[in-house]
C-alpha cells in the first residue's frame, strides 16, 4: 500500500511533532535524571521524514537536535563531557538521518509518480474510459482489475464507429497479469482496424484470431504458454435494423426490456479466439432483435465477463447478476453501472479473484435524447448504410469526402 504525504507539506503535522518534542522535553525536566522521556522524541523526525515535506522535516529534525542538546547539557549536569558529547552526537545523527531519509523518499516518490504517469497513459491508450458515446449508442459500465494498482488486466472492451454500424467488443483473456495484457492488446489493436474496414463480423473475428495466433507464435519462441481469448462481437446498424452478434466462446449477454431481464447466447457460438483451428468450422454471426435503435426499441444490453458472473462471496456463492439487473432495471445506464460496481465489491468484500468488466449498451433515443437532424430536418445517424462487399476480393473502405 502506497502511503501518501500529508497535504500542504504537513503543516499541521509539523506543529504537532514540534509540540510533542517540546512536551517531552518539559516532562524530562520535571522528572529529573532517573527517567529519560526525551528519548521517545527520536521518532518525531522519522515521522516527519515519511509524511512531511523536506523543509518541514529539516525544521522538526533541528528542533529535536536542539532539544536533546539542551536537555543533555543542562538537565543532566552529572554526566561527564564525553557522555554529553556522545548524546548530542546521537541526536544530531538521528536528525541528519531523518533529513537524508526524507530526501531519498521524495526522490523515490517522484520516480514512482513519473512511472505511474507513463503507465496510466499506456493503459488509457489500451482501454478507453467509460462512458463511451458511439453514434446513437450510449455505453456505460466499469472495469475492475484484479491486480492491485493496475488499471487494465485480462479483460478487454472497445467500441468502433464504422461504415457498417457501431461495433462493440468485450473479451476475456485466459489468465491475468502482464502476459494476459499482451494477448489482449494484440486482439484489441486488430479489432480496431478490422472493425472499420471489414464489412462482415466474421471477417473481423478472423482478423482478431490471426493477430492472436501471431502473438502466440512469438510467445512460443520464448517458452511462454500461449493464450486464448473469449470474445463477444456486436454490430448495431442504422435505426430500425437488427443487431448482429458473434460469440467466440464468450459467456451469455443480457437483454433488458421493461422489467424483464433475459439471458441470451447466440445459437452459433464458436470456440475462443486462438482455438478456432481445432474444429475448422467457420465462425457465424447471427441476427438478434435486441438493441434496435429508434424510439420504439426500449431494449438495451448488458455485456460482461466471467469475472462478474463467477465472483463469489466469502461463503462461496456466485454473484447473482440477473437478479441484481432485475432489481435495477429502472436505473439509467450510468447509475446502473455505479450500483453494480458497488454491489459487486460489497458482495465479494473487495476480494475479486479475476478481472471484471461490464458494458451497458443503450440507444440514446430510449434514454430520452433527441436524434440529431440534418439541415433538411431529417433524422440522421452516424452510421452509414454498409456498402456492398465486392465478390472475390477484400472489402475496401468507403471513400473519404474530398477536402475543400
Amino acid at each position: 500500500m502506497h502511503i501518501k504525504r500529508v497535504p500542504d507539506g504537513g503543516r499541521v503535522l509539523t506543529v504537532a511533532l514540534i509540540a510533542g518534542i517540546a512536551a517531552l522535553a518539559v516532562l524530562d525536566c520535571m522528572t529529573g535524571t532517573r527517567l529519560r522521556l526525551a528519548l521517545i522524541a527520536s521518532v518525531m523526525p522519522l515521522i516527519a521524514a515519511r509524511l512531511c515535506s523536506f523543509r518541514r522535516t529539516v525544521v522538526v529534525a533541528a528542533v529535536f537536535a536542539v532539544a536533546q542538546t539542551v536537555i543533555h547539557c543542562v538537565i543532566v549536569p552529572r554526566w561527564d563531557v564525553a557522555s554529553v558529547l556522545v548524546a548530542v552526537l546521537g541526536a544530531l545523527l538521528v536528525g541528519g538521518f531523518a533529513v537524508a531519509l526524507c530526501a531519498a523518499l521524495l526522490e523515490r516518490e517522484a520516480a514512482y509518480d513519473r512511472t505511474r504517469m507513463v503507465a496510466d497513459a499506456v493503459q488509457r491508450t489500451m482501454l478507453r474510459e467509460l462512458p463511451i458515446t458511439a453514434g446513437l449508442l450510449r455505453i456505460a459500465g466499469f472495469y475492475i482489475s484484479a491486480q492491485e494498482g493496475a488499471r487494465v488486466g485480462g479483460d478487454i472492451y472497445e467500441v468502433v464507429e464504422s461504415p457498417y454500424g457501431q461495433r462493440i467488443l468485450i473479451g476475456d483473456v485466459q489468465g491475468k497479469g502482464m502476459l494476459a495484457i499482451g494477448a489482449g492488446h494484440a486482439v484489441l489493436t486488430s479489432f480496431r482496424e478490422a472493425a472499420y474496414h471489414e464489412a462482415a463480423l466474421e471477417a473481423v473475428a478472423d482478423h482478431m484470431e490471426g493477430a492472436l495466433l501471431r502473438h502466440n507464435s512469438a510467445l512460443s519462441l520464448t517458452g511462454t504458454d500461449e493464450r486464448f481469448v473469449t470474445a463477444l462481437l456486436l454490430e448495431v446498424g442504422p435505426p430500425g435494423t437488427t443487431t448482429r452478434v458473434l460469440s467466440c466462446g464468450h459467456i451469455p449477454y443480457y437483454v433488458i426490456s421493461g422489467d424483464r431481464v433475459e439471458e441470451r447466447l447466440p445459437e452459433h457460438h464458436g470456440l475462443p479466439l486462438g482455438l478456432g483451428g481445432l474444429t475448422g468450422a467457420p465462425r457465424r454471426a447471427v441476427d438478434s432483435a435486441a438493441c434496435r435503435t429508434g424510439p420504439a426499441s426500449p431494449e438495451w444490453l448488458v455485456l460482461c465477463t466471467d469475472g462478474v458472473t463467477e465472483a463469489r462471496d466469502p461463503e462461496g456463492r456466485f454473484y447473482p447478476l440477473r437478479e441484481r439487473l432485475t432489481r435495477w432495471v429502472r436505473l439509467p445506464p450510468a447509475e446502473l453501472a455505479r450500483a453494480l460496481r458497488a454491489d459487486l465489491e460489497a458482495f465479494t468484500e473487495g476480494e475479486l479473484k479475476d478481472d471484471a468488466a461490464v458494458l451497458i449498451v443503450r440507444d440514446a433515443l430510449a434514454c430520452g435524447e433527441s436524434m440529431p437532424r440534418s439541415a433538411a430536418g431529417r433524422p440522421v445517424s452516424s452510421a452509414s448504410p454498409a456498402p456492398p462487399a465486392p465478390r472475390g476480393g477484400p472489402t475496401a473502405p468507403p471513400s473519404a469526402p474530398a477536402r475543400r
